[in-house]
């Protein structure tokens, strides 16, 4: 069992469209006096992933639907957003006030299909989830070790709420060159059970660790994790349960 450290990496500049984020991640370590080594993780919250890939949409262009004006209008919402909101889902789960809960093309059930109106940089701009989160993070940890030669895990986190529980937690949305799940299935407990259905989402436990330095409202867009050991392949779309065996939906 060894330690595991959890650096915050602040001082990234507002992120625009093409913005080079692996060299912005490696000098904000720099200023901070770290480097990257090898089976390190860097966590990145998905806004930034988002913006860098121009994800984004100004809502003084949306013309919304009569179906998101009606939606709107019911759960007192902006119609313009509820027509981003429906344009990035293929299902809508469940309506509350102010909230739509919907299945999103990544296949992620969320609440207003990722899009975010808070820390975006205008009024009237909303961010949406990268297009293909697993390909984001693999293409991010190739541009680090391509600057720093180390490889890397990567994880792009998001914050989602959770049934049955209050409270949101960063989640990961993405993921390159972490194991995705951590299988204890038909190993033996030290009384010697065996485990039926022990697995771990270790790239979820990962996005929440670090959330823990990054804060909500800190600016604190990277973490560096340190001494984890989860080098591996996964990517989140294994963590995506087959509806077949979902006992919830």
């Amino acid at each position: 069992m060894n330690p595991v450290s959890i650096y915050p990496v602040p001082g990234l500049p507002e992120i625009s469209r093409g913005a080079a984020l692996e060299r912005l991640i490696v000098d904000g370590l720099t200023r901070r006096g770290l480097s990257l080594e090898a089976g390190d993780v860097v966590v990145v919250t998905q806004k930034i992933v988002s913006k860098a890939e121009g994800r984004t949409r100004s809502l003084g262009d949306v013309q919304p639907s009569a179906r998101a004006t009606e939606i709107g209008h019911r759960i007192g919402f902006d119609p313009r957003h509820v027509e981003v909101i429906l344009g990035e889902s293929v299902r809508v789960v469940r309506e509350a006030p102010h909230v739509l809960i919907t299945e999103t093309r990544h296949g992620f059930v969320c609440a207003n299909a990722g899009v975010d109106r808070s820390n975006t940089g205008g009024q009237e701009l909303v961010v949406l989830l990268p297009e293909h989160p697993d390909e984001s993070a693999g293409r991010l940890r190739d541009g680090l070790k391509e600057i720093t030669g180390a490889m890397v895990g990567v994880v792009i986190s998001d914050s989602f709420g959770r049934p049955w529980r209050e409270g949101q937690v960063n989640v990961a949305i993405g993921a390159a060159g972490v194991m995705a799940l951590r299988d204890y299935r038909g190993d033996h407990d030290p009384a010697g059970y065996q485990l039926q259905g022990t697995e771990l989402g270790v790239v979820d436990e990962l996005a929440s660790a670090a959330e823990l330095v990054m804060g909500k409202l800190d600016r604190v867009p990277v973490a560096l994790i340190r001494g984890a050991q989860v080098a591996g392949e996964g990517t989140v779309r294994s963590l995506l349960r087959n509806p077949a065996t979902d006992l919830f939906r």
